[in-house]
């Protein structure tokens, strides 16, 4: 197991003061993609674009989000050679969210936020769905006192992840050429503007769900928010439903760690192991490094 990297400092830094304000350029591409997937969805729908749809938005929220950027290189739970790192983050980059930088940074910032003694309503999920999810879609938050973000060298001096974060929303172009030469209009509007909206707002509600009702079986100590696992989502989440558990073992490539906790990115990591692609593959630490848990009845 790799030891996780530090990427926040928060020593002079408070998660509690500040507030969220409006970032322009946020709003603006996930408003006009959910806007254009409102709209010319139902105009455009064939089944042909909505198999395609389902597909597309499946494999990529797998192999590029949850197993890439989310495991891989946000957690570093494993490593695998760096063409087939750089292809799965691209992916992850094409899942329309943000570049890989711009990951990192609403990761990180919000795990640090979430593991303090108090922390803002915005990264506690503590509003309602609603005003929750108008946050996450339209806003960044701006700290009275903020702390300082670094990523390490390996990443930040990339050329192919600077390029990919420069570029990132242009990306979608390109995919946007083979499915009109596959399947025309109905496959670019299903592809591109459906599939990053349910991505996005997916990613937001099953976050949202995964903080309420509350803890779990394990409650990370001195933490402001805890989490739940979810039961009976594992498939359609890639296993991200279990979040109790991630919280608890973050450095874990597994995350469905119980009898019948479905974890589909568990499944394709595990695969890559198998045929010699992947690497220092994580699990939960032993039970005599678990002094920062608590391990509570089940909820």
């Amino acid at each position: 197991m790799m030891k996780p990297v530090l990427r926040v400092d928060g020593s002079d830094a408070s998660p509690l003061d500040g507030r969220p304000v409006l970032d322009t350029k946020k709003a603006a591409w996930n408003g006009s993609l959910i806007v254009g997937a409102i709209v010319l969805g139902p105009l455009t729908f064939t089944w042909s674009a909505f198999f395609m749809f389902c597909i597309l938005t499946y494999f990529s929220l797998l192999i590029g989000h949850s197993a890439g950027m989310h495991r891989m290189m946000i957690h570093k739970a494993y490593q695998c050679p760096k063409l087939l790192e750089r292809t799965l983050v691209y992916v992850g980059v094409l899942v329309g969210m943000a570049g890989p930088f711009g990951i990192l940074r609403i990761h990180d910032l919000r795990d640090w936020a979430q593991r303090q003694k108090e922390c803002h309503d915005f990264f506690a999920h503590r509003r309602s769905y609603w005003k929750d999810i108008v946050w996450q879609l339209t806003c960044r938050f701006e700290f009275t006192r903020p702390p300082r973000f670094n990523i390490e060298d390996e990443l930040a001096h990339d050329r192919w992840y600077q390029f990919f974060e420069a570029t990132w929303q242009f990306h979608q172009l390109l995919l946007a050429v083979p499915l009109y030469l596959l399947g025309g209009w109905p496959w670019v509007v299903w592809g591109v503007f459906v599939r990053i909206s349910v991505s996005i707002v997916g990613h937001w509600t099953i976050t949202y769900l995964c903080h309420n009702p509350g803890p779990g079986k394990w409650r990370v100590k001195e933490a402001s928010v805890q989490a739940s696992n979810i039961p009976g989502i594992g498939i359609l989440t890639y296993g991200e439903c279990w979040h109790n558990n991630h919280h608890a073992f973050p450095e874990s490539a597994c995350i469905g760690l119980e009898k019948g906790q479905a974890d589909p990115s568990w499944m394709f990591i595990k695969w890559l192991g198998k045929i010699g692609l992947a690497k220092n593959i994580g699990l939960p630490r032993s039970v005599d490094q678990r002094e920062d848990l608590i391990l509570v009845e089940t909820n």
